[in-house]
C-alpha cells in the first residue's frame, strides 16, 4: 500500500521559513517524479514545484521562484520543500504526490499517489 505523508506544516508570520517533508512508503520511490502542490481556501489545488527521480530536473511554479527548493533524498525515501520569504498567499494546504512519468510533469493529472496534505499558514 503506498503511503505519502507530508509533515513540517504551521503557522509562520510573513517573510519566515518552513519546510516541509513527504516520506514515502509502498513505492519504488527512485523511480518516481514528485510533486507539491497546495491549495488555498476556496480556490483550486495548483502546481508549486516538481523533482524529478534523480533530482537533475526540478520546476516551480512562477510565484514561488526563488523562494522554494523542492529536494528530495531517495536513500531516505523523502522530498522535501524549503520554503523562505513566505507570504500571507502562500497559505494553503500543501500536498506532496508521486508520478510515475520520468519528466518534470505540472498537470494534477500525472501525478497517481497523494498525500493527504499539510497545512501552512503564513500572518501579516
Amino acid at each position: 500500500q503506498v503511503q505519502l505523508v507530508e509533515s513540517g506544516g504551521g503557522s509562520v508570520q510573513a517573510g519566515g521559513s518552513l519546510r516541509l517533508s513527504c516520506a514515502a512508503s509502498g513505492l519504488t520511490f527512485s523511480s518516481y517524479t514528485m510533486g507539491w502542490f497546495r491549495q488555498a481556501p476556496g480556490k483550486e489545488r495548483e502546481f508549486v514545484a516538481t523533482i524529478t527521480w534523480s533530482g537533475g530536473s526540478t520546476s516551480y511554479t512562477d510565484s514561488v521562484k526563488g523562494r522554494f527548493t523542492i529536494s528530495r533524498d531517495n536513500a531516505e525515501n523523502t522530498v522535501y520543500l524549503q520554503m523562505n520569504s513566505l507570504k500571507p498567499e502562500d497559505t494553503a494546504v500543501y500536498y506532496c504526490a508521486a508520478s510515475a512519468q520520468p519528466v518534470v510533469r505540472r498537470a494534477q493529472g500525472a501525478y497517481y499517489y497523494w498525500g493527504q496534505g499539510t497545512q501552512v499558514t503564513v500572518s501579516s
